[in-house]
């Protein structure tokens, strides 16, 4: 029997979706639900876990099984699903404070795992939920109302962060531009093990306009660096900007072709599947152009499978287990009268 081909309006809950008006929550949410369709899994077999905060309502908006969990905790219960069920596609929706903050350590260990989760992390660099607090990855200097002062702490970058867990798979996209983000959602669906995607998102109430410099209409040229593997990195209206790598500083300097000798031949080309980390460390924490696009894909063994290949070894090795033997064996005693 035929499988229903499914569409957009299979994956579209009959909640009312309920985020503050213009909040770009609702992009990502629209490019997921056209997404899901062409992924390739029945529509039973995926699962949406979220913690807490404006994006971890994301599973009550989904016409699929779903876990609104606790604060920072959402990738230990994905952990769970996908190792009892791997046959799930198991997605994780986060944001900047709950996936980096008190859930940091659940982020970190699953992407250092690489368990075959799709991790989702909203970056609007605030505390939306709870009215307005700076996060972990706010500027220096942010102004909130935890710090009336000015944040005096140093942000992390999402993406370095995933990238020092030894990530196999780490994007980036924005909350404005539909098209790419439904292309990096597929990538990320397609990967196997841990796929890390980081969504430049836009919080309208707390802090509007925090990635207007890389996002809005008249910088995005400019601004945008957009990775296509064995390219060059170039960007720019005309592409005549481009990124090379100065092997005596092992830095990256942006440049401009024709000035100085510089050529195409000088610019650096993105290569998302080299082993070592290194450049996809300094390409991610480029700031203006930023890195849109897949940043890396590399090949590795996923935990679930491997979990599952040592317990059938053992298995055929010694046979099934008996969880009552197991209980009583070992260090026991008994106490008596």
């Amino acid at each position: 029997m035929s499988q229903a081909i499914l569409t957009k309006k299979d994956f579209v809950s009959n909640q009312e979706v309920r985020w503050c008006p213009g909040c770009g929550d609702y992009s990502i949410l629209a490019s997921i639900q056209t997404v899901m369709p062409e992924i390739g899994v029945p529509k039973e077999k995926i699962v949406f876990v979220s913690g807490i905060g404006c994006s971890s309502r994301f599973p009550h908006y989904m016409a699929t099984y779903g876990f609104h969990t606790i604060h920072g905790r959402a990738p230990a219960f994905a952990t769970g699903l996908k190792l009892a069920n791997p046959e799930l596609s198991v997605w994780v929706v986060t944001g900047d404070g709950d996936g980096l903050s008190i859930g940091a350590n659940h982020l970190v260990q699953s992407i250092r795992r690489n368990i075959g989760l799709k991790i989702l992390l909203f970056n609007n660099r605030i505390y939306g939920l709870t009215k307005g607090q700076y996060s972990p990855t706010s500027a220096i200097g942010t102004k909130a109302k935890s710090t009336p002062y000015g944040s005096l702490d140093r942000a992390f970058n999402a993406v370095s962060v995933a990238l020092g867990t030894q990530a196999t798979f780490v994007a980036r996209t924005i909350d404005t531009d539909p098209k790419h983000m439904q292309e990096t959602f597929k990538r990320a669906a397609a990967h196997e093990g841990t796929a890390f995607v980081e969504i430049l998102q836009n919080c309208v109430i707390f802090n509007d306009k925090v990635h207007s410099s890389i996002t809005a209409v008249e910088n995005r040229d400019q601004n945008q660096l957009r990775l296509i593997h064995g390219q060059p990195l170039l960007f720019g209206k005309d592409k005549k900007q481009g990124v090379r790598l100065n092997p005596n500083t092992f830095s990256l300097e942006v440049v401009e072709l024709g000035v100085n000798g510089i050529t195409e031949k000088d610019i650096l080309i993105h290569d998302e599947k080299v082993v070592n980390p290194s450049l996809h460390f300094l390409i991610g924490e480029l700031a203006e152009p930023a890195a849109l696009g897949v940043i890396r894909d590399v090949n590795d063994s996923a935990y679930e499978k491997d979990v599952h290949d040592q317990i059938n070894s053992v298995q055929e090795l010694k046979g099934k287990g008996d969880l009552q033997k197991l209980i009583c064996s070992g260090e026991t005693w008994t106490i008596s009268g």
